[in-house]
């Protein structure tokens, strides 16, 4: 069944074609290179214990990611539209599968997101400029506020103004990922010494898998190129294109970087690191690395806090222009091209995530981890939809069609089952507050079929109502 816009959204205009391909790659490599590339190489290097399985897991994360990327890239060709994931759910399970997944990321995913990733860029600021008269933590969440309400602003000034600061912020994170990969040039390093022996064996199955969760949690986020078909130019061409080189740029550089760290530190001195980029900075620039990799981190997430806005309100928009009762999300801003109404909702929600993260501490950073089982829930949902949308809807227009299929997506469904499965062992292990980690994606979900519940059942009422009175 085709989309039908509420009234306000008709009123308030429609999404327009102004981001170029630039723009977009810079909103998909900016949203999918955060903070975990600071991290997740010391944590890949110990599952892998060699240089040559440890930069093979990271190849085989490009490789993975780019299978997903063909598949979305047919999605939002045939089906484009401002909700992404939301549409092509919608389209292959029906609304109440897709409003459960946008209230999923309106609740936790990106609003949480958004949250925690100004909580790093907070850290960070501290260490370089705390402010004064107050203490740590209220410096932090200072922080963390202000990047939220700025960046909340420029996106409400407009598409152009956000693409274009999403230009800049990647330029300069990318630029600081350089900086990593320069300092490797100019340190005496350790990575003759660690380089595996013949015949050395593999690592156990176990770890390579879990090297892998953490090698694609770092690619993560390619598919958000999804909400921004509806505004792309060209977006036949274009939306293979940006997502192509977006998952060839990051590649490049997650390699470029974790050579470095490994260049500089040897296998086993990354797998030891708690702070890999900082030790490879510290070991080019003394104590001056420290300020630097704060700058570099800091950038970073602003960038991906920026790109995850910009996607982030489209979703609730889309949600807004299906759902009569929420019609107000779905309002758009035809003179500045903005889901005005989802990002300042938008922007209310991070700001009291980051008081809860305030008040609460880590227990918040642990509750938005531990919905990652819902996250790849939707994930795999959106995979299997390919197959169900070419069933279903086999004369649909398709300018680009993933190539070797069926194999391709049965690769990138697999993978996310894959996902699903580790981040269901991992959160089943962990908990909260007393209570099993597990619960914590119910409840998300509960809470979101019992708000379409009370929105269902006050549709139907109105149904009646109009009834009666034609009656």
């Amino acid at each position: 069944m085709q989309d039908q816009p509420t009234p306000a959204a008709e009123h308030a205009g429609t999404p327009q074609k102004v981001i170029g391909l630039r723009e977009a790659i810079a909103i998909i490599v900016g949203i999918v290179i955060g903070a975990g590339i600071f991290k997740a190489p010391a944590l890949v290097a110990g599952m892998t214990g060699s240089a040559t399985w440890m930069f093979s897991a990271w190849l085989l994360g490009g490789a993975i990611s780019l299978a997903g990327a063909l598949c979305y890239a047919e999605l939002a060709t045939a089906y484009s539209h401002t909700g992404g994931d939301y549409h092509f759910l919608r389209r292959a399970y029906g609304r109440s599968v897709s409003f459960l997944f946008g209230w999923a990321r309106f609740s936790v995913i990106t609003t949480g997101s958004i949250a925690l990733l100004a909580f790093v860029f907070g850290d960070y600021m501290h260490e370089l400029m705390p402010l004064p008269a107050l203490d740590k933590t209220i410096s932090e969440s200072a922080y963390a506020a202000l990047a939220i309400v700025v960046l909340s602003w420029i996106n409400l000034r407009g598409t152009y103004s956000a693409a274009a600061t999403q230009s800049w912020l990647t330029a300069l994170e990318v630029l600081g990922l350089l900086l990593i990969a320069a300092a490797a040039f100019v340190t005496p390093g350790q990575a003759a010494a660690a380089l595996p022996a013949p015949g050395q064996s593999p690592p156990a199955a176990a770890s390579l898998g879990m090297a892998m969760v953490f090698v694609l949690l770092t690619y993560g986020g390619w598919n958000e190129a999804a909400y921004i078909s509806a505004e792309l130019k060209d977006v036949r061409r274009n939306m293979v294109r940006s997502l192509v080189w977006s998952i060839f740029i990051i590649t490049c550089l997650y390699l470029l970087v974790t050579w470095a760290y490994w260049k500089v530190l040897g296998i086993e001195g990354v797998a030891r690191s708690d702070a890999v980029a900082a030790d490879v900075l510290q070991a080019a620039f003394g104590q001056s690395g420290a300020r630097l990799i704060s700058a570099i981190v800091a950038v970073s997430a602003l960038t991906s806090i920026n790109a995850t806005m910009i996607v982030g309100a489209r979703t609730s928009h889309a949600v807004g222009h299906d759902w009569p009762v929420l019609s107000m999300l779905g309002a758009w801003d035809g003179r500045r091209g903005t889901p005005a109404n989802a990002l300042r909702i938008q922007c209310v929600a991070a700001l009291l995530l980051v008081a809860v993260g305030t008040w609460t501490g880590s227990g918040f950073k642990s509750m938005v981890e531990f919905t990652a089982p819902v996250f790849w829930l939707f994930f795999l949902l959106a995979g299997i939809s390919l197959f169900v949308l070419r069933r279903r809807e086999p004369s649909a227009e398709r300018p680009f069609r993933v190539p070797l299929y069926p194999l391709l997506p049965a690769l990138f469904c697999a993978t996310c089952a894959f996902m699903l499965w580790s981040s269901l062992s991992y959160v089943y292990s962990q908990s909260l507050g007393g209570l099993n980690a597990a619960w914590i994606g119910v409840a998300v979900l509960a809470a979101g079929l019992v708000l379409l519940l009370l929105m269902r059942s006050r549709h139907d009422e109105r149904r009646r109502s109009a009834f009666r009175s034609i009656s």
